[in-house]
C-alpha cells in the first residue's frame, strides 16, 4: 500500500485558507533579507556603512535585516542593489512579479486604513 500523494501540497493548502499570496511574499522576503545580510559579510559592509549607503539609520538597517518587520520588497532590493544582488527577489526580467506587487500594494493600503 503505497502513500503517494496523501492529502493536498502545500500551496494547495495556503490557497485555500487565502494566504498563499501573503505566504509567498513573507518567504521572498526572508530569502532576499538573507541574501543581503550574506553579501554585506562577504563584502565586510557593516551595519553602519550599510546606514550611511542607505542614507538612512541603523536601527532602519536592523529592520530590513529582520524580515518579520513590516519591509517592504521593493526597500530589500534597493538594500541588496546597493551590496550588488541586484537581481535578489526578482522576477527573471529584473523587476518585481506582479503577485509581489500586488502584494506590497495591498499592504500600503492596509497600513494606511490602519492609520485612519
Amino acid at each position: 500500500m503505497s502513500k503517494k500523494h496523501m492529502g493536498s501540497s502545500i500551496d494547495d493548502f495556503l490557497k485555500e485558507e487565502g494566504i498563499f499570496e501573503e505566504a509567498q511574499a513573507q518567504a521572498v522576503k526572508e530569502v532576499v533579507a538573507w541574501q543581503l545580510a550574506e553579501a554585506m559579510k562577504k563584502r565586510k559592509i557593516s551595519k553602519n556603512k550599510m546606514a550611511a549607503l542607505l542614507k538612512t539609520s541603523r536601527t532602519q538597517v536592523d529592520r530590513l535585516l529582520d524580515p518579520k518587520n513590516d519591509i517592504t520588497l521593493g526597500s530589500l532590493q534597493r538594500a541588496a542593489a546597493m551590496v550588488g544582488c541586484a537581481r535578489a527577489g526578482t522576477s527573471r526580467s529584473g523587476g518585481v512579479s506582479r503577485p509581489e506587487r500586488a502584494n506590497e500594494k495591498e499592504s500600503r493600503r492596509a497600513r494606511s486604513h490602519d492609520a485612519i
